[in-house]
């Protein structure tokens, strides 16, 4: 998945993927009052919004991204077939139309599903969007060239995993039909009642074929959003977006449009952008973020000052910190180990090196705390809030470890308070207590990423996350624990080796039924029943609490993407 935070991933490895971006119910803001806040006024068109991040928008072409719901800023520029509903906490995590008429009509099965388009929609030079645009840049993110985006284009549509993009395919997907300029169906190689969050993704962009210049086309992509890239300097460090006066707001429930002018501004240290934020003075004081937290000193700066706190934003993304465990090393593949480990957890402290309770909240389920996952409480090793070293060396000594045991954890050395030296030696603390040795194993981050996705190198014991694709319990689940998701060589995800058939047709099961509450039902009870091999002991969800400027208006934060989005605010 990707992250709607501060890196652009997949989580676990990193992510879309979006930082994360990352919950008790998650909610929207808990610091505002969402709709009033940044002042009384209502909100009016004009002025400049700035935005003001760390990372770059690097990538911007819609088959490069790696972004559901159609992500923060690509998302003013890029409208695909469907799109995350733009409303505070729960009601923000559904799927709703955007360029379709409806979120898709699946067949019985869910292996073919129709969309038609709106009437009326237009590209920035007034041209019509057609069904043909969409299938073609859905079919250009199969180019070698413009990788990254999701991968369940090629693993859902037939012929996908073949398919080698329109640059040396001319032919095209047979697996999506354009029978009329408004219709498009696709024809999938399983059934997937989740397609409608899939084409969410900005791969479902429309591109019109003649403007297409291949690697160059991100310095000027065609908009069929409410804004238009006017200039994209340094490979997406400086973006400025501008009206497009062709798009209509009678095509588009879900976009706000009220600023004139958009100015993105990255490669900024994430101090320095909650200190231009905090003070907001000047064009400041009409700036926000889409990709840096608060963090634990500057929290409690904010939190000591009334005005300051008025402007923070609170929100939660489907993620989830955790311990992984290798059952093929040993002591891990006796599951007593395991679960003593789980025992012996003692999340308060967890907590505290992760921020503090107002940056991350306890977690017993690997589904994260939402409605729309799934999510069913349970806690099958209740180790309490400070941990049961007492159970844990009960479990111990059942396997044979009457006196002890010493064993190594591998964590990052980056200093990102998820899979960092301050939680793995939270850990280390806590399982002392249940005669437990841990040594630490810290590595730099793209050695520890190799490290634990390599099947072959991964080890008995490490620190990882996982955030959602969207969200749902199936890009959640079934990546960590579907056997035929075993990657041997490459990246894999699937830390467990976790091979089950009742599990793997159950994720089958599931991924037939088009009623999404009943779907979400299913993946919480599929959740809790892996829960029993303890395989993993969750640790916390993520809370991003980010600053916004005085004259920020309109403040929306979904369940979603559990951030600010800007397609909704106003600052004037």
């Amino acid at each position: 998945m990707r992250q709607p935070s501060v890196n652009r991933a997949r989580v676990a490895t990193v992510s879309l993927a979006l930082v994360v971006a990352a919950g008790a119910a998650a909610c929207g803001p808990k610091d505002n009052d969402a709709k009033g806040a940044g002042g009384d006024s209502k909100p009016r068109k004009g002025g400049t919004l700035t935005v003001l991040n760390a990372n770059p928008q690097e990538d911007f072409d819609p088959a490069r991204l790696y972004t559901s719901g159609g992500g923060n800023v690509p998302s003013l520029v890029f409208r695909t077939l469907t799109t995350r509903n733009r409303e505070n906490g729960a009601a923000g995590a559904k799927v709703v139309p955007d360029l379709a008429t409806d979120t898709g009509r699946p067949n019985k099965d869910a292996t073919v599903w129709t969309y038609t388009l709106k009437k009326g929609l237009k590209y920035e030079d007034g041209t019509p969007i057609t069904s043909a645009d969409i299938k073609y840049g859905i079919e250009r993110s199969f180019a070698a060239e413009l990788s990254g985006g999701a991968p369940y284009l090629r693993d859902w549509l037939i012929g996908g995993a073949d398919y080698q993009g329109p640059y040396k395919d001319k032919k095209g997907l047979d697996s999506i039909e354009t029978p009329d300029d408004l219709t498009l169906v696709f024809h999938l190689n399983k059934p997937e009642g989740e397609f409608p969050y899939l084409a969410t993704q900005t791969q479902f962009t429309p591109v019109p074929k003649a403007k297409d210049n291949g690697t160059k086309y991100e310095e000027h992509p065609i908009s069929s959003g409410p804004y238009k890239v006017v200039k994209n300097e340094n490979d997406g460090e400086r973006l400025i977006l501008e009206r497009n006066t062709h798009w209509s707001a009678s095509t588009d429930d879900e976009r706000k449009a009220y600023p004139d002018r958009i100015d993105v501004r990255s490669g900024l240290d994430s101090s320095v952008i909650n200190q231009r934020l905090s003070s907001s003075q000047g064009a400041d004081a009409a700036a926000v973020t889409t990709d840096t937290n608060l963090g634990p000193a500057e929290l409690a700066k904010v939190t000591g000052d009334k005005e300051l706190a008025s402007r923070v934003g609170t929100g939660h993304f489907g993620y989830t910190n955790y311990i992984a465990f290798n059952p093929k090393v040993k002591p891990f593949d006796d599951p007593k180990v395991r679960q003593a480990i789980s025992y012996a957890i003692d999340r308060t402290s967890v907590i505290n090196a992760a921020g503090g309770s107002s940056l991350a909240e306890a977690a017993t389920t690997y589904l994260p705390n939402q409605k729309s996952f799934g999510y069913t409480p349970y806690d099958h090793f209740p180790a309490g809030a400070s941990g049961n070293p007492a159970k844990a060396k009960e479990l111990l000594k059942e396997a044979g470890h009457q006196n002890g045991l010493t064993v190594t954890l591998t964590h990052s050395n980056d200093k990102d308070f998820e899979t960092s030296p301050e939680i793995a030696t939270a850990i280390q603390d806590a399982l002392k207590k249940a005669g437990i040795t841990v040594k630490l194993q810290g590595l730099e981050s793209n050695d520890y990423k190799d490290k634990i996705h390599g099947a072959k190198s991964e080890p008995g014991f490490f620190l990882a996350h996982w955030g959602a694709d969207w969200p749902s319990g199936g890009p959640f689940l079934a990546p960590i624990f579907d056997g035929r998701q075993i990657v041997k060589d490459g990246a894999n995800f699937n830390t467990g080796f976790l091979d089950d058939k009742a599990v793997n047709d159950e994720v089958d099961a599931i991924n037939k039924l088009t009623d999404l509450d009943e779907a979400a039902q299913r993946w919480g009870a599929l959740d809790k029943k892996i829960g029993e091999q303890a395989l993993t002991v969750p640790l916390f969800h993520p809370v991003y609490k980010r600053l916004y400027g005085k004259a920020v208006k309109d403040i929306v934060i979904s369940d979603w993407t559990g951030v600010l989005d800007i397609s909704q605010v106003a600052v004037k």
